[in-house]
């Protein structure tokens, strides 16, 4: 999920996965692919760089859990959950 700010400040989460395009008019406009439309204050340039970094980071994490690098980040010290699992090792499979 990417965040992003509506025109009255309130931030929210948006799904990249559905964004079928962003346009400025002259606020920029986030389009899904179900026709839903959403007027945010970031730049088209600012939506498109926080789509990038989201797709980044997952192909990063992606290649650490391959490598059995990846650590989860320690939400909940007190339980130690994590609802990641990485995949198994080569020598796992």
């Amino acid at each position: 999920m990417i965040r992003v700010t509506r025109l009255n400040g309130e931030q929210f989460a948006l799904n990249p996965d559905l964004i079928e395009r962003v346009e400025a008019h002259p606020d920029t406009v986030a389009f899904l692919v179900d026709g839903t439309k959403y007027v945010v204050k970031e730049s088209v340039d600012e939506v498109l760089r926080e789509i990038r970094e989201y797709r980044a980071g997952i192909l990063a994490t992606s290649y650490e859990m391959d490598r059995g690098e990846y650590r989860a980040p320690q939400r909940d010290s007190v339980t130690g959950d994590s609802s990641v699992v990485p995949f198994p090792s080569r020598e796992e499979r």
